[in-house]
């Protein structure tokens, strides 16, 4: 899979990223109005049909200026299906050279850090399987060979695969898969990448959420869960997607109260806000370099910065 000839001193994907509530998806079709551009939702539930509110897919701000700006990854798979970041890569892959080679834009967006960095990473993601008999081949070497014999396969950007045995184990693993299926082992795209993201300070974040969920409960969020139990998708499947699902089948199911569920999955929405920002934290210190814009700044403002950010691009820039 190849890329278009594109200037080099252009990026050629935008991702807009930052914690729940941050007014991403809105800000993004500003971004893609103004670019050419169409979105990329990098939103690990927003794949699932029927699932809209809880979601929080505000399908809504995709149109800008009565004209609608083109997504992707939203509503490609049925509720009770277990998406997972390997299928998110390839369907990513998919979505950016589609976009690309109308000449338009990809423009990346979303919470969910793990998909965020698969694409920026371009991790090899196929279902490898377990090799007992390479494992205990690897038991018997240091840290520092199996270091040195990753390094052997491919170059190391980053720390993630040696941080500890395991991981580098499993590293290993999926090179030597590939190394013995190269039919398997598709050219991930040069990317050049700017990344802006979005954040309000501790308090403000805290109240956005807190009066987003009154108003997702208020505008059916309750019924959606009610009509996805009705649908046959059990209350086990429902606390596997997590978050509003989960505690609003439990309400459902009678195992708290409304007060109870409202609380804890308040608190539940809050840490998970927390863990989003930590997550982009830690991207940053492995040297990702992400241009943080106000939360409190219009989404015209914002608009100007990002633009200005992106015409300085310089290749080569994308980590810090």
């Amino acid at each position: 899979m190849q890329l278009q000839n594109i200037d080099k001193m252009t990026p050629n994907l935008i991702c807009v990223l930052g914690h729940t509530a941050a007014g991403k998806t809105a800000f993004a079709a500003l971004l893609a109005d103004k670019l050419k551009g169409e979105i990329i939702s990098a939103d690990s539930r927003q794949v699932y049909r029927y699932m809209d509110i809880g979601t929080g897919k505000d399908l809504e701000d995709f149109t800008v200026k009565g004209k609608k700006i083109p997504y992707h990854l939203i509503d490609i798979v049925d509720p009770g299906y277990e998406y997972n970041v390997y299928e998110f890569q390839k369907d990513f892959l998919s979505a950016f050279h589609q976009i690309t080679s109308k000449g338009n834009l990809p423009i990346l967006c979303g919470g969910t850090g793990m998909y965020i960095e698969a694409v920026l990473k371009g991790y090899k993601l196929i279902n490898v399987p377990k090799d007992l008999v390479l494992r205990e081949r690897l038991s018997q070497l240091s840290h520092a060979e199996l270091v040195n014999k990753l390094k052997s396969y491919k170059n190391l950007h980053n720390i993630t695969d040696t941080g500890n045995r395991k991981r580098l184990t499993r590293a290993l693993e999926i090179e030597d898969f590939y190394s013995r299926h190269p039919d398997l082992n598709t050219d991930y795209p040069a990317l050049r990448y700017t990344l802006i993201g979005i954040r309000f300070d501790r308090e403000s974040r805290r109240t956005r959420i807190t009066k987003r969920l009154e108003n997702r409960l208020q505008s059916g969020m309750i019924e959606e869960t009610k009509r996805l139990m009705e649908m046959g998708i059990s209350e086990d499947k429902l606390v596997y997607y997590g978050l509003e699902y989960k505690f609003l089948a439990w309400y459902l199911s009678g195992k708290l109260t409304y007060k109870e569920m409202f609380e804890q999955l308040n608190t539940a929405i809050h840490r998970y806000a927390k863990r989003q920002m930590t997550w982009f934290r830690k991207m940053e210190r492995e040297g990702f370099n992400i241009h943080w814009l106000d939360g409190h700044l219009s989404n015209e403002e914002r608009l100007e910065i990002s633009c200005k950010i992106i015409q300085n691009f310089k290749y080569g820039e994308e980590k810090a």
